[in-house]
């Protein structure tokens, strides 16, 4: 049966080798064939449907089903690219991408599990809004995994006594796990890449700030009507019943975590300021200093953490390493098999997803501000939303002075579908999955990613529809 399976596997990467070579002779996007995306499928479908089909199997092999596909990939790379090129992209993907990506999550991830948030409040729906509107709040300050991990545990320790919890969940990944983000380029990567890239920090406060505070409110206000409507179910009304004990007692412990959640936030936003000329290079990846610096004090942040942060609090957290395990076990994959779908969009017009890069141009050539929106959204939710803004801030105008100035609605068409429909699946923004691996973890039972997508589908594609009348359409 095993030497059938190594048989199979064989077979599978020598014929999709030979289909790849006969559409590349170098790994240029125009001329990669969408054969090459069959790997990062491959991981998509996986996580969307092994859940489902084959729980337990997924449960305890996900690691290796991910090792498949990636495997598939590089194999397939190494045979038709040879290993200059193979060598060259991973590490480009791993070392300039990957490894910042996760150390910035696990520094934030480490840091907010160590601030516990203690109470014998029994939240509301009234209570529940407001939590989830200081959550939307923080996700702006401290970036959407930050406050997606600082607020997540009070939310369910509030909620501890409710029946039907999924809901409150769900609306939490949509509002401080993406929306909240949108406000500044502290909040959520593809942001960030812009202001890397010389988008003015306070353009993204100005020209975000409406669609944020818009489609925040409308979520909200759903939101409110749904728990009223379960915590009725429950109790029979909105006033609390008696038998249940509730006081206004909130502690804090853990404070020391706050201020490294700052230094966090510095040490990002001093990367993007510093400029220098040294690098070191690695493999034809090439380091600069200031991201080496900040890369290591998060690695610092982290240990610091640790150390200094009482068990008792981590413990009352019920903090464990298992969401940070699975989010690194998932998106190394993502980010090394999802290479060649970017370097296909980068082609523009001349590679095999033409007919979908036209559908952002008129007959004029100018910016249809409508299709930017929808579809550097719809490619977020189910690719990585920052490589995805930085592909179509480069096929608008790749400039920040023009995009900020002439193409100011185009810029604000791609910033609003990068971060908010990086909710419309469990993979379209890293703090989604964690949220959902802790939500598990405190047995609720959150639906998988077509369930999940249910949600999304049903209450944001409405509100997107909305924003998308209301910044491109009527004005």
């Amino acid at each position: 049966m095993k030497n059938h399976f190594h048989l199979s596997l064989i077979t599978l990467v020598t014929l999709l080798s030979i289909s790849f070579n006969s559409f590349a002779a170098d790994f240029n996007g125009s001329e990669l064939s969408l054969l090459w995306g069959i790997p990062f499928i491959g991981i998509l479908l996986s996580i969307a449907l092994l859940p489902l089909l084959l729980p337990r199997l997924w449960h305890y092999h996900y690691g290796k089903i991910i090792i498949f596909w990636t495997l598939l990939f590089l194999i397939s790379m190494l045979l038709s690219f040879g290993w200059q090129i193979t060598i060259t992209l991973t590490s480009h993907a791993i070392l300039e991408e990957y490894i910042p990506f996760i150390l910035l999550l696990l520094a934030l991830f480490t840091t907010s599990g160590g601030i516990l948030i203690k109470s014998d409040v029994i939240s509301s729906p009234k209570l529940n809004v407001g939590l989830l509107a200081i959550g939307t709040l923080f996700a702006s300050v401290m970036g959407t995994t930050g406050a997606a991990m600082l607020m997540i545990r009070p939310l369910i320790r509030a909620n501890r006594e409710r029946q039907q919890r999924v809901h409150i969940i769900i609306f939490f990944i949509f509002l401080v796990a993406n929306i909240g983000g949108g406000l500044t380029p502290l909040g959520d990567p593809p942001l960030f890449i812009g202001f890397l890239k010389g988008v003015d920090f306070f353009w993204t406060v100005k020209h975000m700030l409406g669609p944020v505070l818009l489609t925040s409110f409308w979520l909200l206000a759903i939101f409110y009507v749904i728990d009223c409507h379960y915590y009725r179910q429950q109790y029979g009304s909105l006033k609390m019943p008696s038998p249940i004990k509730n006081t206004n007692h909130i502690k804090i412990y853990g404070i020391k975590n706050i201020i490294l959640l700052f230094a966090i936030i510095i040490s990002v936003l001093v990367s993007g300021i510093w400029q220098s000329p040294f690098s070191i290079s690695i493999l034809g990846s090439h380091i600069s200093l200031p991201n080496l610096v900040r890369d290591g004090i998060f690695i610092i942040i982290t240990i610091v953490s640790l150390l200094i942060t009482p068990k008792q609090v981590r413990a009352g957290n019920e903090f464990n390493w298992d969401p940070i395990f699975e989010v690194t076990k998932l998106f190394v994959g993502i980010f090394i098999t999802i290479v060649p779908v970017l370097a296909i969009l980068r082609a523009g017009t001349d590679g095999a997803l033409a007919p979908v890069v036209a559908l952002v141009t008129d007959d004029q050539g100018q910016a249809i501000n409508s299709m930017y929106f929808w579809l550097s959204g719809l490619l977020s939710g189910f690719l990585d939303n920052a490589p995805t803004y930085l592909v179509f801030f480069n096929l608008a105008a790749g400039d920040a002075t023009t995009l900020m100035t002439i193409f100011e609605q185009t810029l604000l068409a791609i910033s609003m579908g990068s971060v908010f429909m990086g909710a419309l699946s469990y993979i379209g923004n890293a703090p989604n999955f964690m949220v959902k691996s802790i939500a598990t973890q405190h047995q609720i039972n959150m639906p998988s990613f077509f369930g999940y997508m249910k949600w999304s589908i049903g209450i944001l594609i409405p509100i997107f529809i909305i924003n998308n009348l209301v910044f491109f359409m009527w004005f």
